[in-house]
């Protein structure tokens, strides 16, 4: 079954700043859709909105025909993957994995080649990159139908990377996903849709010289 998650009119400002003007987003499921965007353009601040933990007066979100406005809210329909990590620092790799899956997929979901070598050890004394790792596999492992990723590369390895762009392929095939990433090598690599955030409005982006015509990347000489 197809599900769609439908953004419009979304409009945030902060002060007299115009972060989102009239924002309109279609998301289904296969879509991996990119967000790239220079820093304060207004990535993370429409996630948080179409998940709706940040508030404004002006968004519709519709999800499979039901307008939602807390999205976070409804169980089992979106999930957020934060800048910030969320995971208790004092609990150990395989206690998290037993409180965020089902008892039938504990063992296949620790059965990898990077948190076999962890399962026992504590949150707090993982890296950056196993930590974020267990976060992105984590989310994209529960029951939802849609996933918003915001820099889900943040900090890890290239092997981490692949590995992460592998999870987000093969979950494409039963979820919508929208993420960002400051690296934006990373979002071409591994989305199917591509939108550019600039000044307040979503551009859509076909190839990478939509991009250098948009100042976002330079030019190559």
């Amino acid at each position: 079954m197809s599900n769609l998650l439908e953004v419009d009119s979304v409009r945030k400002e902060f002060g007299t700043k115009q972060v989102l003007t009239d924002i309109f987003l279609r998301c289904q499921t296969g879509d991996i859709i990119g967000l790239l965007g220079r820093n304060g353009s207004g990535k993370s601040t429409l996630l948080k909105i179409i998940f709706g933990t940040l508030y404004t007066d002006y968004k519709f979100i519709r999800l499979n025909g039901i307008v939602l406005d807390q999205p976070y809210k409804t169980k089992n329909k979106i999930a957020y993957l934060s800048q910030d990590n969320f995971l208790p620092k004092n609990l150990t790799v395989k206690q998290v994995v037993e409180i965020y899956s089902d008892k039938t997929e504990r063992k296949e979901f620790l059965d990898d080649e990077i948190l076999a070598k962890v399962s026992g050890t504590k949150i707090s004394n993982l890296s950056g990159g196993e930590s974020r790792y267990l976060e992105v596999k984590l989310l994209l492992n529960l029951h939802t139908l849609f996933v918003l990723l915001d820099e889900p590369f943040n900090g890890i390895s290239p092997l981490h990377t692949d590995l992460v762009k592998k999870i987000i392929r093969d979950k494409s095939s039963e979820k919508g996903i929208i993420l960002t990433d400051h690296d934006y090598r990373n979002v071409l690599d591994v989305a199917n849709r591509y939108y550019l955030l600039f000044d307040g409005g979503l551009k859509s982006v076909k190839t990478k010289e939509d991009l250098i015509n948009w100042g976002y990347v330079p030019e190559e000489k």
